[in-house]
C-alpha cells in the first residue's frame, strides 16, 4: 500500500469514527428528550390529580359531591 493510499483509508477510518460518535451522541440525546419528556407527563399527571384531589375535597365541604 503506497503512502496515499494509506492516508486515504485512514481517512476513511476517520470518518467512520467520527460518522459513529456522532450516532453515538444522537442516541444519547434522543434517550435524554425521551426521559425528559416522562419526567413532564408524570408531573404533569401528579398535579391533575392533586387539583383533582382538592376540587374534590372542596366539594365534600360544601356538600356537593355525590
Amino acid at each position: 500500500m503506497d503512502q496515499s493510499q494509506n492516508t486515504g483509508f485512514q481517512a476513511g477510518q476517520a470518518k467512520g469514527q467520527a460518522q459513529e460518535k456522532s450516532s453515538q451522541m444522537m442516541d444519547k440525546a434522543n434517550n435524554a428528550a425521551q426521559s425528559a419528556k416522562e419526567s413532564c407527563q408524570q408531573a404533569g399527571q401528579q398535579m391533575q390529580d392533586k387539583a383533582q384531589g382538592a376540587a374534590d375535597a372542596a366539594k365534600n365541604a360544601v356538600g356537593i359531591n355525590k
